[in-house]
């Protein structure tokens, strides 16, 4: 299992912790220091079976770079390639099981769905 995480999140901190107690080994990626490739984040996106756009933080300062980019197929690229190269823009946390099943675990009822992984 692999999990996305910016430390200074609450709720990255707070899906470390489940998993800690639960016993689950993960490995930790900080995306902010190792941002994804466009190829990865492009990976995480199909799994997650959204947008590019819909994983987004759209509250950044770095949001500005794609404020005015259309949320379209034709433009799915470069929300990707923006998003690999300022990782601030990559919802949170991202976790990722061993089976390739991915969750954007902001809220305990998708958290739980992981912890429920053998």
């Amino acid at each position: 299992m692999e999990i996305w995480i910016n430390p200074a999140c609450s709720k990255c901190r707070t899906a470390t912790a489940a998993l800690d107690e639960a016993g689950i080994s993960y490995t930790v990626r900080r995306y902010l220091d190792d941002p994804p490739t466009p190829e990865e984040l492009s990976d995480v996106i199909t799994r997650l079976n959204l947008d590019p756009w819909h994983l987004a933080r759209l509250n950044e300062p770095a949001a500005a770079l794609v404020a005015d980019l259309p949320r379209d197929e034709a433009h799915r690229a470069d929300w990707i390639r923006l998003m690999s190269a300022n990782p601030t823009l990559i919802q949170r946390p991202i976790i990722t099981t061993d089976d390739n099943t991915t969750v954007v675990a902001r809220d305990p009822e998708t958290l739980a769905t992981v912890l429920k992984t053998p």
